[in-house]
């Protein structure tokens, strides 16, 4: 075991400090793998518990730390750079933010166990200007967890790991093509469905300027804001007469008066994926004319155009004219 994985057994507490910062900086780097093998090494030694989970800890939290810090001074611009990097753009941002309105800080005890979650929840954080104190308690609570329970379940499973390892020692050079390899299908997989979102993404837009122009002259469209609480919270401001929408919810009904009225749906994320995807389930039930706003909300407000103080609204206020449709 100490020849296949020379660094974690020579470097020991480094090795897995500066493993897991990189992970949760953002690199794509596993963390599990080498705190199962650290975890053990502490079996038989060389390496030592009380070592290792304040390494891990700490590069967690200077990892975390960075996006919270990122979050706070560059909002919403860290979250869109977040999904255009993940493999997961759909949900990358609308998952966690959901997840903070239902639990708040407290999310961070589980988010390192959730893949994709951990360094979005950090990032969201700080944009939420959530006080440091509250991010820095509930992230140690949540990253000594995580790391305790992969080292304790390498140290229990030391033999099968010995075994493990022995067995791609004796595979040799087949070893590392066949994880390569295996690596290298999940990418691809996860790009095949990047790409098929962004397929999904493609449809006709309604710019600032012709929404504006279709408001002045009196054609009165449907308007819906699909922004998560969270964001409305950063942003408190919606398109005049907007009716707000949540996703998340369990009452999704929304009344509009005929499959013939223009409607223009609007968010604040990445390639206004939440748009899109609510017009796609109009059209889909009947509606004609669905368009998203390019740009969303950002890009009505960059124009100059007007806005209207957001009126808290609840599900049930529009639960009552879908079957019409």
């Amino acid at each position: 075991m100490h020849d296949l994985f020379p660094l974690i057994a020579e470097y020991g507490a480094f090795a897995v400090f500066l493993n897991v910062l990189l992970t949760q900086a953002g690199a794509p780097l596993p963390a599990v793998p080498t705190l199962l093998v650290a975890g053990a090494l502490t079996f038989h030694g060389p390496l030592y518990f009380m070592e290792l989970a304040p390494a891990a800890v700490s590069g967690a939290l200077l990892g975390d730390g960075l996006w919270y810090f990122a979050g706070k001074r560059y909002g919403r611009r860290v979250m869109a750079l977040l999904c255009r990097v993940s493999l997961s753009p759909d949900s990358c941002v609308r998952r966690t933010r959901t997840q903070f309105e239902r639990w708040g800080a407290p999310m961070l005890l589980i988010a390192k166990f959730i893949p994709g979650l951990s360094t979005v929840s950090s990032a969201l954080l700080g944009t939420m200007r959530t006080p440091f104190s509250t991010f820095a308690l509930y992230n140690l609570m949540g990253s000594a967890v995580w790391a305790t329970l992969w080292l304790l379940l390498g140290r229990v499973a030391h033999d099968s790991i010995d075994q493990a390892l022995r067995q791609l020692d004796v595979l040799g050079t087949r070893a590392v093509l066949l994880i390569a390899l295996l690596a290298a299908v999940y990418v691809a997989a996860r790009w095949l469905q990047r790409w098929r979102f962004r397929k999904m993404l493609e449809m006709a837009r309604i710019s600032p300027d012709e929404l504006h122009a279709l408001i002045e002259s009196g054609a009165a469209p449907v308007i819906i804001d699909v922004r998560a609480d969270s964001s409305r919270m950063l942003q408190p401001q919606r398109i005049p007469g907007a009716m707000l929408y949540d996703m998340s919810g369990s009452n999704r009904a929304i009344e509009i008066d005929g499959p013939d009225r223009e409607i223009i749906i609007y968010c604040a994320c990445p390639n206004e994926a939440s748009a899109v995807m609510l017009a796609r389930t109009l059209m889909g039930r009947g509606f004609k004319r669905v368009r998203p706003l390019h740009g969303g909300i950002d890009a009505w407000v960059a124009r100059g155009y007007g806005v209207e103080h957001v009126v808290s609204v609840t599900p049930a206020t529009l639960a009552t004219a879908e079957a019409g449709a």
